[in-house]
């Protein structure tokens, strides 16, 4: 993150009254105000394989690029494909299968592919823009979370450590199956609930893991946290597999990042603190909703999202200061 922060610093600011929500605030989409009840939403994302399937490698290439309109609170309307792919191996089919794992999750997701644009590139590469719509008054960003608040996670947490697993042909099939159907999973449900609850901020979690995303939500929203690492729900098998040694590269950086605003329990092993900075490719909802509507967010994801976990609290103290427990 502070990587990033240094080349962002080269990115010209914005100055005009219509841009809602920018690259500023490293929120998960762009805002841009059409009328004054409609606004537009917009993100990009792609990325290489993570499995060997191909229609599962285009069906989680699909639900991680929508996540990001969900986690905004927008309605998504349309998506424009890339595709970065080795011409001289366009006839033998797996072009082809990760089209169709894509067009599975977006006709669940109720939306057209328009178009898209594809290149030649040696190392397969597939991802979309995804185009949604949102109220200006309706918008959720990661700047709202209050003192008080709930912190909730809507899907289970080390699809790093099994991508990472997988690359070695280690991870086992149950497990790779528990991991696909989490990352395959479309965040449209989680975010129907969170705007049913009246959500003050959400995130959804990806490459900075599950603490790292927290903390830019922290820090965008002036305040701390305190999270509990037992109550952190964990796709089967990752947990094993990050005690056996499979563990990204940028778990340490993650983690790294974070070295002056977190604080470990020693109770936490090394094993929970790995995992809770795992990057995630198309990971849950991480929403920040009022003590007095959390039982309804939880009752209205119970058994319709991979998982329904209160993982923590957000607390007075130093902006994006994380207390692990």
């Amino acid at each position: 993150m502070a990587e990033l922060a240094q080349v962002l610093r080269h990115v010209v600011p914005v100055e005009d009254s219509n841009a809602l929500v920018g690259h500023s605030t490293r929120d998960d989409a762009a805002v841009y105000l059409l009328t004054e009840d409609k606004a537009i939403a917009v993100t990009v994302d792609f990325f290489t394989p993570i499995v060997d399937d191909p229609y599962d490698f285009g069906r989680i290439a699909a639900a991680n690029a929508l996540s990001d309109l969900y986690a905004m609170g927008a309605r998504p309307l349309l998506v424009l494909n890339l595709v970065g792919f080795p011409r001289a191996l366009l006839s033998e089919g797996v072009l082809e299968e990760i089209l169709r794992g894509s067009n599975q999750v977006t006709h669940k997701a109720g939306i057209p592919t328009l178009g898209g644009h594809s290149i030649d590139d040696p190392e397969p590469k597939f991802g979309m823009v995804a185009v949604g719509e949102v109220h200006p008054d309706r918008i959720i960003t990661n700047a709202g979370a209050r003192p008080g608040d709930a912190i909730v996670l809507t899907k289970p947490i080390g699809s790093g450590v099994i991508a990472t697993a997988i690359k070695d042909e280690v991870a086992g099939e149950d497990v790779i199956l528990d991991a696909v159907n989490v990352m395959s999973t479309l965040n449209q449900t989680a975010a129907d609930a969170m705007l049913g609850a009246d959500a003050h901020a959400a995130t959804d979690v990806t490459g900075f893991g599950l603490l790292g995303h927290l903390h830019q939500m922290l820090l965008a929203s002036s305040v701390a946290a305190r999270v509990q690492a037992d109550s952190v729900p964990m796709i089967t098998g990752s947990r094993e597999l990050a005690n056996a040694g499979y563990i990204p590269g940028g778990t340490q950086r993650n983690l790294e990042d974070l070295v002056d605003t977190l604080d470990f329990d020693a109770t936490v092993d090394a094993d929970t603190r790995a995992l809770l900075s795992d990057p995630q490719t198309s990971g849950g909802l991480l929403i920040c909703v009022p003590p007095d509507r959390l039982d309804q967010l939880l009752a209205d994801l119970e058994g319709k999202t991979p998982a329904a976990a209160v993982v923590g609290s957000v607390v007075n103290g130093n902006p994006g200061h994380i207390t692990v427990e």
